[in-house]
This record gives C-alpha cells, structure tokens and sequence, in this order.
C-alpha cells in the first residue's frame, strides 16, 4: 500500500521543522559519497554499514591494536547524547565522519577523530506514540545522504553535509502498531526496511525506498494474504496480525542479488489460538532486491509459543562439509540452536542444527527439513502456565554475533542457564494495543554457575573452541579485528572489553558511564585506529537484569545516560 503524495509531504514538512529546530554546529565541507561498490568493498579504514560488510561479519581488517598492545588503550574523546535509554547503534564512518544514532531519533554527525559535533539531526515524534522498545539501530549511508528510520514508521533522508532533510517517507501507520528501530539496509539504489511491533497485531513486511526520491519500489509481507504460498498454515483471518516483524537490518549477496532478513513472533504468542506452522514468522526469508519477489526461506521453529524472535539476521559466511565449502547462513537462534542454512538463488536448505545453550523444548531436529519436534510439556498454551528454556530471551537475542577470517571462529554473545515460564491468556485485538495474550516468569537454573557467556565455535567442526563467563546477563554486541582482538561490552558492571580472539582471555577493559549495548565499530583516521561504542542501558537488558536480581536479591541498578566513547593508543 502507498501512502498519498499529501501524506508524505505533509511528512516532510513536519521533519523538517524538527531539522530547522535542532542546533546545527557545522557544516561538513568535503564528503565522500558513499557507492554500491564502497558499500559492498568497504575500505579498512571505515565502517559504512550496521555490522562493517554487506554479509554481516562484523569485522575489520584493522590490526594497529592489537593483541600484544590494547593493553595501551586509552579514552582519546567521549561525546554525551544528551539522551537516556538503551543506546544501540553502531558508530558508522566515512573518511573521518561518524554518524550515530540515539533512543528517540536523534542523529549525530561527529569529526571521528576529535569528537566535535559537526551538526545533530532532531525527529518530531508525536505525542501519541505507540511503541514498546524506544531505541534505534543506526543509519545507513548511500551516495551524499544518510538515511534513518524513526519510532513513528518514517524513514528520513538527510543530506550527509548538513542535516537537512532531503525527504521523508511515511510507511505505515504508527496508531496501528507499526514503529521502526533498526538501521536501515542501503542496496542497488534502495533504502530498506523493515517494522517492529510484534507484539502489537501487526502485519510484518519489508519494504523498498528509491534512495533517490523516497518513492516506494516494493513491499514484501512478512505473512502471506489470502492466496499467497503459506497462507493456509494461518487459521481464519489470524495472518492479519500475524506478527512476523522484521526490526534487525538485513543482509546482502551482491553475487546474487538477494538480500536476507530474520522475522520474529507470531501474535498473539500463545500458538493454540492460531494452529498451523504461521509462515514466515520465526524465520529467515531471501528476498530479492530488484524485484522485491520472496525467493527462498527457512522457518527455524513452526507455531512459535515462546517469544523466541529469529530477527538476527544469518551471517553470508564459508562453511566447510563434506569436503565442499557452503554459501552459508550461520545463525545462533533465540531458541538456542545454532544453524547452519546454504543459500541457493532461489532457495534455502538446511544443513545442520545443534544446541549451544541449555534447551528443554526440541526433542529431535530432522535431518533433512530442520524442523524441530517439540516436548509437549515444555509448549505454553491458554489457560495455564508452561516452563521452558532457555527463557522468552533466548540463547541469544538481538545482539549480533561476529566472524572473523583470522581465526575461522564465530562469536556468539549468549546467555545461558536462563529459563522461564508463560502463562497463555485470552487476548482481542486492539490496533496499537498489546496482542501477546500472555504473561511471563523469569527464572535461573537450579545451581547455574553463571548466565553470560562469548562464545567461540568452528561451525565446520561443530566444535566450541573456547567460552568466555560472566557472572550476570551478557547484552554486549561483538566486534572482531585483523588484531585477533574483539570488542564487546553487555553487562551490567559497565565494563567495555577486549579478549585475545583465540583464547577468550580479557587483554583490556575499561569501566564507562553506563551499561553498553551498544554495538562497537573501529576505524582509521590520519593511520591512527579507533575503537567506538555507545553506552547508555536500558530496553530488553534493564528488563532482564531487573528480573535476574530480583531472583538473587541483589541491585539491579545501572546508572543512565548516553555516552560515545572513542579509544586508541597513546600517539
């Protein structure tokens, strides 16, 4: 569906109010515009897209620091966002300026080298808004603009130099449930996106900006209509609000022109009141950039009934089987399985599936399909209450995980020995109103040593090289290097780390204003290598540590407040 021209000027004047009401500090003369060739073969010395590569990684190439001196590291600037609340974002850079995004819309342009404030971008949000999680992912970069997307389902173009807003698309409707919190995915000339509100009776989808104009190309649902392949695994007319929201970026193959993308919970959560395998939800789909046509999928569990989003999208990562090297999708799933997918052109095949936390509810996965069985007694259903692990968090949720080509490994910010228990209830659908028909315990494994955990695997072998612990929750995104080094915050205890990426051993650690979740990204300015991450605590980590510490009795207190902080070596 397109929303009208008036719509969507109307739109743009309201942002550009904001703009014009936002302090602007400066002016960036020389920008570098941002190619599809950049994106798909960036420079060492930037990060220009979520996660550095259009397949994922999250890693750089960069070795400056490493293993035998991030003990060296130091602060060289840090920036307040003025902002409280979960900061996600990664810090992106292009030769020198870092854009960065906070909760409620906000967009920083910094000089990445000295940390001054080059302009700040403010969105108008409505005062009606209805969204659950107030955070934002980070931008995308394409040709002389930065692109946005906003907790009122609007995607904002802004010209990289100044701020300014170049357009403004409206692409649902918020009072509906719709709202937007990922960074978005720039490809071939389109802006990509994809909506939160799972737990609010959506409709998911993926929908196709032209970077140019902010005119709607295509929009791929992510639960299929009435005559559309998979419609009948729905009842009735439940595909309406579905669910299957998409609120993690995607991922690129430029060699074959598909893009991938991880979609979360049914609505509402409990799986009796809509019988069925409810596809797409819980999955991931292949969904060509042209032509906006879906061409493959891979649903990780069938009538999801526990909260478990599959939104982290797979890794485009080599596996080596059988004496042949895979196009693989590697995902370590919230429902604490690891998998391995190929990826074909116009379809998805499973490969292979193990657990890599503590799981009670998969009795078997078939060999050839992946599609899991299930223990009766560990699926929620209306009416009573069901215990399960691990919990409604998962293994792993949103925080991604990191290869790097160095080591072969994979890296997996996990939580384990975290259980929990849903109590299924009669729910009627409101539009923007909670459609989860359910309420939820948290609880810790009798005798669980700790629950955080950096884990290392070789997805070839199937093998766990190392792990890493940590006493409470691990929220903390990876950043691997060409140092054999990797970045990753996540705990309670405000620490920002670096562990040698072979052994898992803590080389660093620096204790920052508040908890980070923040993703980390490195670049280069002038030779000289940086390390930046965001602190500031807050959505799904301060839920979850607030139910921990109630289990222990302890504080879950972490101060708030939004800091970027920028490390190197002394010069």
């Amino acid at each position: 569906m397109r929303y009208s021209m008036l719509t969507r000027a109307l739109a743009a004047a309201v942002a550009a109010l904001a703009v014009a009401l936002s302090p602007t500090s400066a002016q960036i003369g020389t920008y570098s515009a941002v190619t599809q060739e950049r994106l798909e073969s960036p420079e060492p010395r930037n990060w220009l897209s979520y996660r550095g590569t259009l397949d994922g990684w999250g890693y750089s190439p960069l070795s400056q620091i490493d293993t035998e001196n991030v003990s060296e590291l130091r602060p060289v600037w840090t920036l307040s966002t003025g902002v409280t609340g979960g900061h996600e974002a990664p810090p992106i850079v292009n030769d020198g300026v870092m854009f960065v995004t906070t909760p409620r819309n906000l967009v920083l342009a910094v000089d990445a080298a000295s940390g001054d404030l080059l302009w700040r971008y403010a969105h108008a949000l409505p005062e009606d808004l209805v969204a659950f999680h107030n955070t934002n992912r980070g931008v995308a970069l394409y040709g002389d603009r930065v692109y946005t997307a906003t907790l009122d389902a609007q995607v904002v173009a802004l010209d990289a130099r100044t701020g300014n807003v170049e357009w403004t698309t409206a692409v649902q409707d918020n009072r509906r449930g719709y709202y937007i919190t990922l960074a978005p995915l720039a490809a071939e000339g389109r802006i990509m996106v994809g909506v939160s509100g799972g737990e609010l009776g959506i409709r998911g989808f993926v929908v196709a900006l032209d970077a140019e104009t902010g005119e709607e190309v295509w929009r791929t649902y992510t639960v299929p209509a009435p005559g559309e392949f998979g419609n009948d695994s729905w009842p009735g007319d439940s595909w309406e609000t579905g669910g299957a929201a998409v609120w993690l970026t995607g991922h690129y193959d430029a060699e074959t022109g598909v893009s991938y993308w991880g979609t979360g919970n049914p609505g509402p959560w409990i799986g009796d009141v809509r019988p069925g395998d409810n596809l797409y939800t819980n999955s991931v789909i292949a969904i060509d950039v042209g032509t906006g046509d879906l061409v493959g999928y891979h649903q990780y569990h069938w009538n999801g009934s526990w909260d478990w989003d599959e939104v982290s999208t797979p890794l485009l990562m080599p596996v080596r089987r059988d004496g042949r090297t895979i196009r693989a999708l590697v995902h370590p799933g919230r429902n604490g399985y690891l998998w391995v997918l190929e990826r074909e052109q116009t379809r998805i095949s499973f490969v292979d599936a193990w657990p890599y936390v503590y799981q009670d509810v998969f009795t078997s996965i078939d060999p050839e399909t992946g599609r899991p069985t299930y223990d009766p007694d560990h699926k929620p259903g209306t009416g009573f209450t069901t215990p399960f692990c691990p919990s409604l968090w998962g293994g792993k949720d949103w925080p991604p995980a990191a290869f790097s080509p160095d080591t072969g490994l994979l890296y997996i910010p996990a939580n384990d020995n975290l259980c929990g228990a849903i109590e299924g209830r009669e729910v009627v659908y409101t539009p923007g109103s909670a459609f989860t028909g359910a309420s939820t315990q948290l609880t810790l494994r009798d005798g669980a040593p700790h629950i955080g955990e950096i884990q290392a695997w070789n997805v070839d072998t199937g093998e766990e090289v190392w792990t890493h612990t940590f006493e409470g929750a691990n929220w903390g995104p990876v950043l691997a290097t060409g140092g054999d080094l990797l970045f990753a915050g996540g705990t309670s205890d405000r620490y920002f780390r670096a562990l040698d990426a072979r052994t898992g051993e803590v080389l660093w650690q620096q204790r920052t204003n508040s908890g980070i979740i923040g993703v980390p990204s490195t670049y280069s300015v002038d030779g000289v290598q940086y390390v930046a991450v965001q602190s500031g605590w807050g959505v799904d980590a301060a839920s979850m540590t607030g139910r921990i510490s109630q289990q222990r009795g302890t504080s879950g207190y972490v101060p708030q407040g939004g800091v970027i902080w920028v490390f190197a070596l002394p010069q």
